[in-house]
């Protein structure tokens, strides 16, 4: 540990501005971040924090302003040169090879040599040490396309500590990160803030910011609102800041009337993963699906939909057995499954926002094999007006809009493809406050409307909040079953440890 850290100036952006077709991004943003300090910038999506963290980064030039990195003065850069100035970026779309190990990834761009060769025993040996660092127990050797969400994303964060960075971006980074991988990552921003690294921190998870950060500022619409030290503001100064309104409530939870069971699951399996899993949703019920990452969850939510089939067990839907083998299939059945990871398998990021809508429901909008492009614009307008799509041009790429607008359109896709049992996986996994208010509104409505709604969430209180009953997984086996009025953090968590629920 570094005593006696310098607090001068790490980074000095200047009215910084940047602009797209159509819409303009930055609007003269200042920010200046000390070394030595964790500083954390939120808001809304699409207030323009990506954008200033990728020009940081090289990847955008800006159209004016300036940036200053220890003090010197950084004209056009790319990201290499940004890399060889010690900025480091973690993203919260991960930007690893999945066909490579950890340790190539770690290494990627700098690889030891041995000659004209790779040498792969100091490869494996940094690898090792970096992680070792990270309290992460990766085998170094494994494919990391093999490897889960929580783990590719402590890979990531290696990948960057391995370069020994003076400013780190980390962008989501608990975003698939279970409570322990969480606990380790802000051990290693602790000792990164001691040892004078500048850290840029995002996040929406405000309680996470009040935790970490030492320093905050807010963006809206491009453009500074203000900064405060974090021990001089509250997370609801924070969201008022952010939205420029009063969210009184973050998780409405609308009192529908129960019907009978939609979808029914008895004894479900699948080896190595999940064993004799039963539940049921009922019309205009939201049933959670907890436990700790690892436990079986999103297996679970895979199974139900056909990406990954069950072996064992049987599925009911409004009392008629499915045979579910196919993601078609599953379809087929009435049943919809909005995916954790939206980047590799909820969207085409080139395709544009009209495309990416009715790909689920492409015959409904054909005739004679021919597209009815009349019918597919105005369908989507429509719905893109009511989910508050930002900004609502359905004609972009999909792959240009932040994650919380891209997070509504695959939701918004199977909402129009008008299923009987809608599945969420993390759907509120990277979202600002705004956008996680219209979801969770959303998937009121779709209930409200006599669907069925399974929803799997890291964060405890968006369950017990909107939530009429809570299963609760261990290692691949169902433990409990938590009626609303019985449902408190400290009962799922018991459950999910795999004590026993009273």
């Amino acid at each position: 540990m570094v005593q006696d850290v310098d607090h001068g100036i790490a980074l000095q952006m200047s009215a910084i501005s940047k602009s797209f077709p159509g819409v303009k991004a930055l609007d003269g943003v200042n920010l200046t971040v000390r070394k030595g300090e964790v500083h954390a910038i939120v808001g809304e999506n699409g207030a323009g924090k990506s954008t200033l963290m990728k020009i940081l980064a090289g990847f955008y030039h800006p159209d004016r302003g300036s940036i200053e990195v220890m003090g010197t003065p950084i004209g056009v850069m790319n990201p290499r040169e940004a890399r060889d100035l010690g900025i480091g970026m973690i993203y919260q779309e991960l930007n690893l090879v999945p066909d490579l190990t950890v340790a190539e990834n770690i290494s990627l761009g700098a690889m030891p040599r041995r000659g004209p060769f790779v040498d792969y025993r100091s490869l494996a040996a940094n690898a090792k040490a970096v992680l070792k660092e990270l309290d992460a127990d990766i085998d170094v050797g494994t494919r990391v396309g093999n490897l889960s969400l929580s783990q590719q994303q402590l890979v990531e964060i290696a990948k960057v500590v391995s370069r020994n960075p003076s400013i780190v971006v980390f962008d989501e980074p608990t975003s698939s990160l279970g409570d322990k991988e969480t606990r380790i990552l802000f051990n290693v921003i602790k000792r990164m803030r001691e040892s004078g690294i500048a850290i840029l921190y995002i996040s929406h998870r405000l309680q996470e910011v009040m935790e970490i950060g030492d320093r905050v500022t807010v963006l809206r619409d491009g453009s500074n609102i203000e900064t405060r030290d974090v021990a001089g503001i509250t997370p609801d100064e924070m969201v008022r800041l952010m939205v420029g309104r009063d969210l009184t409530e973050m998780f409405p939870k609308l009192d529908l009337s129960i019907g009978d069971p939609v979808l029914s699951v008895t004894s479900l399996g699948r080896a190595h993963q999940f064993e004799d899993i039963t539940l049921d949703v009922r019309a205009g019920e939201i049933v959670g699906l907890a436990g700790l990452v690892g436990s079986g969850r999103t297996e679970v939510a895979r199974a139900i939909f056909g990406l990954d089939p069950a072996e064992s067990g049987e599925i009911r839907v409004r009392g008629k057995a499915v045979r579910i083998r196919s993601p078609r299939e599953g379809v087929s059945a009435g049943i919809a499954l909005v995916p954790e990871d939206r980047k590799r398998e909820g969207i085409v990021p080139d395709l544009p926002v009209r495309e990416n809508f009715t790909l689920p429901l492409i015959g409904r909008i054909t005739r004679f094999f021919l597209i009815l492009a009349g019918r597919e614009r105005a369908t989507v307008q429509a719905f893109a007006d009511r989910l508050n799509l930002n900004p609502p041009r359905i004609e972009r790429p999909m792959g240009t809009f932040s994650g919380g607008n891209q997070q509504k359109v695959v939701l918004g896709k199977w909402l129009l493809a008008k299923p009987e049992v809608l599945i969420l996986d993390e759907p509120t996994r990277g979202v600002d406050v705004g956008a996680k208010a219209d979801i969770h509104r959303i998937i009121g409505e779709f209930a409200e409307s006599g669907g069925a709604v399974l929803m799997i969430s890291s964060e405890l209180s968006e369950l017990l909040a909107v939530c009429d009953r809570i299963f609760v997984l261990h290692e691949g086996s169902m433990v409990a079953e938590i009626p609303r009025q019985s449902a408190t953090e400290e009962s799922v968590m018991r459950a999910a440890t795999g004590q026993v629920y009273a």
